[in-house]
């Protein structure tokens, strides 16, 4: 009973969002379709909005994404395709604001000595070695720099320990604070702040808020098998190096993610542009490979897995002339344990 009665109330709220957010007086065909279209998709994804002036925008930005997308997808200049997500209702500008957050700083050289570029494997990934947790969302927190340093943590500690554990993206957001939380910040400075607080949380004791909070490190019991003595730095501009890193471990890198394509990248194929190099993203770089001859490198981001192949992108590797794809060889950086 109580099952059939939330049924009702769900229906109601859901009658009560879509009278309050849709209704236009329009009886033209492809506006009453989108509408269809956009119900759905409100319901699918469970989203709430003010009332009426609310809905109104978000449903024109929403038909303003969907016509990109196909769009994209019918001129097909590029090896990939781009679908409708749970960004669907967001503008670029919001988008980027809400789920990127790496901000660079100048490039810390840090020791490479342990990366040997002779006899690479053609073939990596991670994933497959029982090295990467499930793919995160990062929600509408600028944190991606944590997730990214997370991801190459997680990734050396199964491999000098033999255990995958879940770690604390929020106890960085919290007390890094040489970041911003959730307003961005730098990979690197969480893995400073790992090496002098002899490690961090697990997901389970420090779980993530999608919110900066008050700094817990000191009240929660830091996991010593996620300590680390240092950090590395990828020899700037050199995908080779990238690959004998990640040959090694998980590597954290910065990327340009401000293209709209990115937003909406569905994961069939591989991303090859268009993007520059004004790295405001950090991903996590869990293997490389080729695909009927196109090289290309598997990333790992933090944006759920509605987006992409089920959180995971192939970004073109060995065509950017130096600065990789979208510049992910310019940031390179790999805890050391």
């Amino acid at each position: 009973m109580a099952f059939f009665y939330s049924i009702i109330i769900s229906a109601f709220h859901f009658s009560l969002l879509m009278l309050c957010s849709l209704t236009t007086g329009s009886t033209n065909l492809t506006n009453t379709l989108l509408h269809e279209r956009f119900e759905k998709w409100v319901l699918k994804h469970e989203k709430n909005y003010s009332c009426h002036d609310e809905g109104q925008h978000r449903l024109k930005v929403f038909t303003n994404n969907v016509n990109f997308i196909e769009k994209f997808n019918r001129e097909k200049k590029y090896g990939y395709t781009l679908s409708i997500n749970h960004f669907a209702d967001l503008t670029r500008e919001e988008f980027m604001a809400k789920h990127t957050g790496a901000t660079p700083s100048p490039l810390v050289l840090r020791p490479s000595n342990e990366l040997d570029p002779t006899s690479l494997p053609p073939y990596v990934d991670w994933r497959t070695r029982g090295a990467v947790t499930a793919i995160k969302d990062q929600g509408s927190c600028a944190s991606c720099w944590a997730f990214a340093a997370v991801a190459a943590l997680e990734g050396i500690v199964k491999i000098k320990t033999g255990e995958l554990i879940s770690l604390s993206e929020q106890e960085l957001v919290d007390c890094v604070t040489a970041s911003d939380g959730c307003d961005g910040g730098w990979s690197q400075k969480a893995f400073e702040f790992i090496i002098s607080n002899g490690g961090i949380a697990t997901e389970v004791k420090y779980p993530y808020k999608n919110v900066q909070g008050k700094c817990r490190a000191n009240r929660i019991e830091q996991d010593e098998k996620a300590s680390i003595r240092e950090y590395g730095t990828v020899p700037r501009k050199n995908e080779t190096m990238l690959m004998a890193a990640v040959a090694q471990q998980p590597v954290a890198v910065y990327i340009d993610s401000s293209s709209s394509n990115f937003q909406f990248y569905s994961g069939d194929g591989i991303y090859d542009g268009p993007c520059g190099v004004n790295l405001d993203h950090a991903v996590s770089i869990v293997g490389y490979g080729d695909n009927k001859g196109k090289n290309y490198w598997i990333a790992k981001n933090s944006w759920g897995k509605s987006w992409g192949d089920n959180g995971y992108m192939y970004l073109a590797k060995d065509v950017h002339e130096i600065s990789g794809m979208c510049g992910l060889a310019t940031h390179g950086y790999y805890p050391i344990m």
